[in-house]
């Protein structure tokens, strides 16, 4: 019997869901735990680490890294209908995740929205981050909206698109703090092509085109209603952490950024006024790559990693 039990435990500890707070948290790890440590910290909210673990995690763990991925509560594979998804839960899973693996300190890859999240856990656990590393991450919200209405703007005039252009209108008179504002920006945002890249190169073309076979990216489901979730329960609603990454420098904390120029997301001039905080030799501004930079330029992504972590 007892050995039984020291099976069950065995096997429950391999399992990539565990328990953190009463719940299951989705989480894979990549490569060798004796490597430098990177934990990738995913989009959304409502996203899942899956399209990095499914294009990009062992590739960095090739190169000689320990590439941990998971799923934030309530979001992908880690389903909570409970989950609050407020930024201080956000940090617990966060903890849990350096518990789970031993880990004292790691590198901390933040995508898109994640980027927020690994800056902010940085600036309330800075003994525990190595670097962090921004990756098509949002710094300023409210820059990035006003970029995408700039954008958007200028595509309805030259398509002389009356209609649209009263929605643009509109949407600049609405409370920048509100649901409604964030979803309308983001909503011509993906209407106008501004996540994706138009022509891919051939290597990025062979990473995209395994989507439609790949289970776990078939099988993967968004919570659409997370974004409402995070409005209801968290006070911070239109961040700009600009000032966190400034005060991470001066902790001798590395700030790397990664970003693609076909970005809809990010102007020439929010990428030039990152690279004062990061420094032009920490930051990559990469060409034919839009929002998913490690599936776009993966081996230069990579590259990047492997020169700055190593």
């Amino acid at each position: 019997m007892r050995t039984f039990l020291k099976l069950l435990v065995i096997t429950l500890t391999f399992l990539p869901g565990f328990t953190v707070q009463g719940q299951s948290l989705y989480s894979r790890a990549f490569g060798n735990a004796g490597n430098e440590p990177i934990i990738f910290l995913h989009g959304g909210p409502g996203s899942s680490a899956v399209y990095f673990e499914a294009t990009t995690a062992q590739k960095l763990a090739d190169v000689g890294f320990y590439v941990i991925i998971y799923d934030r509560r309530g979001e992908g594979r880690s389903r909570d209908s409970t989950a609050s998804m407020n930024y201080e839960e956000f940090f617990e899973d966060l903890n849990s995740i350096y518990e789970k693996y031993h880990l004292s300190r790691a590198h901390l890859i933040g995508f898109s929205f994640g980027g927020l999240v690994t800056t902010l856990y940085a600036e309330k656990h800075p003994e525990k981050v190595k670097s962090i590393i921004l990756a098509s991450a949002l710094v300023s919200q409210q820059a990035s909206y006003n970029t995408i209405l700039r954008s958007v703007e200028r595509i309805y005039e030259d398509q002389k698109d009356p209609a649209n252009l009263v929605q643009i209108r509109a949407i600049r008179e609405m409370d920048t703090n509100s649901l409604l504002y964030r979803t309308a920006v983001f909503a011509h945002a993906s209407k106008n092509g501004f996540f994706s890249l138009p022509k891919p190169d051939w290597e990025a073309r062979q990473i995209y085109s395994t989507y439609p076979t790949d289970t776990l990216i078939t099988r993967y489901v968004k919570n659409d209603r997370a974004v409402e979730t995070l409005w209801r329960n968290e006070k911070s609603k239109n961040i700009d952490v600009t000032p966190v990454l400034k005060k991470l420098r001066n902790k001798k904390i590395p700030v790397y950024a990664i970003y693609g120029k076909q970005d809809g997301l990010y102007s020439k001039e929010q990428i030039a006024d990152l690279s004062h905080i990061t420094g032009k030799s920490r930051l990559v501004y990469l060409d034919n790559c839009s929002h998913t930079c490690f599936v776009d330029q993966q081996a230069k992504f990579i590259k990047a990693l492997k020169f700055w972590l190593q």
